[in-house]
């Protein structure tokens, strides 16, 4: 840079389209252990500074548009329900598109053992039936799997057909979890038992509800398709992998965890 040539400034109305973080949940605010939710904003054409979490590994769900995601010495580009994991304390940067805004949203586990990076293309996972469950009224997509290493990271997508709800009901004693509805309408509820059934919600796209340890957490869709984010914290494993009796529902309700069983 020549110190002599005055570079042109730059005037940011408050109202300008600019790149965001907006932070929804985290351990201080939500009775999780490990887990942080947000999402990022990415107009057309815009940028980041270079982003890390010293402490935490990161998974990046983009939910809207395309974005360029540079991390350690590689750029990965995020389309439509694209999942990108990026390891303990590595630096990113988001990198708009000219002809596209982004909305991608982070979700975020302290660890301590940094794993290599993972690119999971929606394309790709949907049509893998090695990477789909199939239930009674829904279909679950393992987009970061326990095949991909991490210390505590779990995700993937499930979409419910219309009037379909979870079941059996089921809790764990050690995974959290964060669930981030995407598309549709329905509901969910979040319990320690019957008798304290009070989180009982209507939700919507970029609605999210928190699922500490120990709490049920059934899903409800209504008259479209309902679809939704999982993402979980703690031991890695997906339920229905773990008991068969979440895949046959042959069970009312089942607890998950090293030493639990159905009931």
């Amino acid at each position: 840079m020549n110190a002599s040539t005055p570079l042109p400034a730059h005037l940011l109305r408050a109202a300008d389209s600019v790149f965001q973080y907006t932070e929804k949940c985290s351990p201080a605010t939500s009775n999780l252990n490990w887990l942080t939710y947000g999402w990022y904003r990415i107009p057309v054409g815009g940028a980041s500074g270079q982003l890390g979490h010293a402490n935490e590994e990161t998974l990046l769900f983009c939910l809207r548009g395309s974005v360029r995601v540079e991390v350690a010495g590689q750029t990965y580009r995020l389309g439509y329900y694209d999942t990108l994991y990026v390891p303990l304390a590595t630096p990113y940067r988001f990198v708009g598109e000219a002809d596209s805004g982004a909305l991608v949203v982070a979700c975020r586990a302290t660890a301590e053992k940094r794993h290599p990076v993972h690119h999971s293309r929606w394309e790709s996972i949907r049509q893998d039936e090695a990477r789909i469950r199939h239930l009674d009224g829904k279909d679950v997509f393992l987009m970061f799997d326990v095949s991909e290493p991490a210390d505590r990271l779990l995700a993937g997508y499930t979409i419910y057909q219309p009037h379909t709800r979870a079941w059996p009901p089921h809790n764990h004693t050690d995974q959290e979890e964060v669930y981030i509805f995407t598309q549709g309408h329905g509901s969910i509820e979040v319990y320690p038992d019957e008798e304290h059934k009070t989180f009982v919600h209507g939700v919507g796209p970029l609605d999210a509800a928190t699922i500490p340890l120990l709490n049920y957490h059934p899903v409800f869709s209504q008259d479209e398709e309902l679809h939704f984010i999982w993402c979980l914290a703690g031991a890695r494993y997906w339920i229905g992998d773990k008991h068969q009796e979440f895949m046959d529902a042959s069970v009312d309700q089942l607890t998950t965890g090293p030493d639990s069983g159905s009931t």
